[in-house]
């Protein structure tokens, strides 16, 4: 009671006495945050953002941030399905929507998440050969996320997506790769260059075809290489022979075959 009194007969000391209880009782909770409750050890609720109370030693409250995260995969080696040596990394975004199950039902959520997508990463590169895993990056990543959202989703974890970094392959693959496409350059070319080939002997079998089948049109033919030749500068000396001249000759040399 004398205290009691002396403390009423001064309230001024109230004040210190408050901030005190304040410090011991209260706890903020932030926005991007949940607060995981404990009473004597047992698991009573989730509190929200804003202040608030627990008392000592009976309770104890475990703060989850539930923005999303990033975890980085390190370089992983694996075995293609060809047999192919390869070192994959990646990176995957998930973010916590069930504190109470990240607190309850898993000891490190960040280590068992990275734990889970390493594996699975292996296994996926495991399942494909090297031009999949360098052809198919996005559908291959999708398969990654899909298994590893499944198995963290008992821990309250969320898989939103995952990426693959680099796909690192031998040096002397590199270079075998690089010959392969080379080649496969040099094919195309080829293949094209004969396609011209063939086009243009059929369009100039169609145009003799042309030109013999109409009467004057090789004089006429004639008659254009010329003018072509003589716009050349150079000393070209040009004779002109009337193709009547050579139709005649044609005709004398047939007459003399038949005798």
């Amino acid at each position: 009671m004398n205290i009691l009194n002396f403390v009423f007969s001064h309230p001024t000391t109230l004040i210190p006495i408050l901030i005190v209880l304040a410090v011991l009782v209260l706890r903020q909770v932030n926005q991007y945050e949940k607060g995981v409750m404990f009473t004597l050890g047992k698991f009573t609720g989730i509190k929200e953002a804003g202040w608030r109370i627990v008392i000592p030693i009976f309770q104890s409250m475990r703060k989850i941030d539930i923005r999303t995260k990033a975890v980085d995969v390190p370089d992983q080696e694996a075995i293609t399905k060809d047999n192919i040596p390869v070192r994959i990394n990646a990176v995957v975004y998930y973010k916590i929507v069930d504190a109470a199950k990240t607190v309850l039902e898993v000891e490190d959520y960040y280590y068992a998440t990275s734990q889970v997508a390493q594996t699975t990463m292996r296994n996926a590169v495991g399942e494909r050969t090297l031009d999949e895993l360098l052809q198919k990056r996005a559908e291959i990543a999708e398969q990654i996320k899909t298994r590893v959202d499944g198995l963290t989703d008992p821990w309250g974890i969320d898989v939103e997506s995952v990426e693959l970094k680099d796909v690192i392959i031998p040096e002397d693959l590199k270079r075998t790769i690089s010959k392969e496409a080379e080649a496969e350059r040099e094919k195309r070319a080829v293949i094209i260059k004969a396609q011209g080939d063939k086009e243009a002997s059929d369009n100039l079998a169609a145009a003799a075809k042309t030109l013999s089948a109409t009467p004057g049109a090789m004089h006429l033919r004639t008659l254009q290489a010329v003018n072509d030749l003589s716009s050349d500068q150079s000393n070209t000396t040009v004779w002109m022979l009337p193709v009547e001249v050579l139709e005649a000759i044609k005709g004398i040399s047939e007459n003399l075959n038949k005798k």
